[in-house]
């Protein structure tokens, strides 16, 4: 469309996950509750890891991180989404949508990396776990974090300053319930076939590279419980990663889903649908997974309970 026949676009309809007021009530309490479990599961484990000195070590650094990541990442989306259950019509405008999508992309992103540098602290604790403490210095740990948090920025700036550049010219309904990047670039009304690329190139790149590190990881780490010979040391060791692997398998699987595909086979409804696990449900589980698999945490979690019962 020429620009000059161009009417800008400054706000955007978000058509949220369902149109009927009768199932809206009920979403919205369904909702409500898992976002109020989803802050307190991972608002929780970062106090139960920072007042436990037994929890101080990088395992749980890089879960404090993760819960951290999971509780700003689910707040972009979630107190939105809420409102859009409430009101007849959901709007947002511009550039809250833009920077809800750079937010989200940076938060999503270092999660992903997070999970790779988590599999890589598995590796050294199980494979050389004489030199671990050496391999996973307090610095070196902190680098770790602060590289995933850099990488989700870089990738989530990409997207968002060449989303910034194209014209919107209408309609300006969204077909989701967040500004997700698919759905803006089927409004667009400039050519989106390099966001289209960026998009698949950035995510299969990133997706791929992290996962590999995950896989790589594993393998290793499989070769070294298969040695050890007591089968409580291999049962120990493997219960240590069975957490990971399970947030893991359900992280990539979603997103991979939602992303790594062409926009030929792009569906909203479907997206929708994929896109409540990654956003709101996969944030208030993996606390709940980290924490019922995991002793060292049952134990804390159990020893801060029973001093604050008996304080009271």
């Amino acid at each position: 469309m020429a620009p000059e026949n161009c009417t800008v676009i400054t706000e955007f309809i978000l058509l949220g996950l369902t149109d009927h007021a009768e199932l809206k009530m009920m979403l919205f309490v369904l909702f409500l509750m898992i976002y109020a479990v989803t802050l307190l599961g991972n608002l929780g484990m970062i106090v139960l890891i920072c007042i436990t000195p037994k929890l101080h070590t990088p395992m749980y650094f890089f879960l404090s991180c993760l819960s951290l990541v999971d509780a700003c990442y689910s707040s972009v989306i979630a107190p939105k989404m809420l409102i859009g259950f409430l009101v007849v019509t959901e709007t947002i405008s511009f550039s809250a949508c833009i920077m809800q999508h750079l937010f989200f992309g940076v938060l999503i992103t270092t999660e992903g990396f997070l999970l790779s540098v988590m599999a890589y602290d598995r590796y050294v604790a199980i494979v050389n776990p004489l030199l671990y403490n050496v391999s996973m210095s307090k610095r070196k740990c902190i680098m770790l974090v602060i590289g995933s948090v850099m990488g989700g920025a870089i990738n989530s700036l990409t997207h968002t300053i060449s989303l910034s550049k194209l014209s919107f010219c209408g309609p300006n309904i969204v077909g989701h319930f967040f500004c997700d990047i698919p759905s803006l670039l089927i409004l667009s009304c400039s050519d989106t076939s390099m966001n289209e690329f960026l998009l698949l190139i950035f995510s299969g790149v990133i997706a791929i590279g992290t996962l590999f590190i995950v896989v790589i990881s594993y393998l290793f780490i499989a070769l070294a419980i298969l040695r050890i010979r007591s089968a409580s040391g291999r049962q120990r060791a493997f219960s240590t990663c069975a957490s990971h692997l399970t947030a893991v398998t359900i992280f990539y699987g979603t997103l991979s889903f939602n992303y790594i595909q062409p926009s030929s086979q792009y569906s909203v409804e479907q997206e929708k649908v994929v896109s409540v696990f990654y956003t709101l449900v996969i944030p208030m589980l993996n606390p709940m997974i980290y924490s019922l698999r995991n002793k060292e945490v049952k134990g804390a979690a159990k020893r801060a309970i029973e001093m604050k019962f008996f304080s009271c």
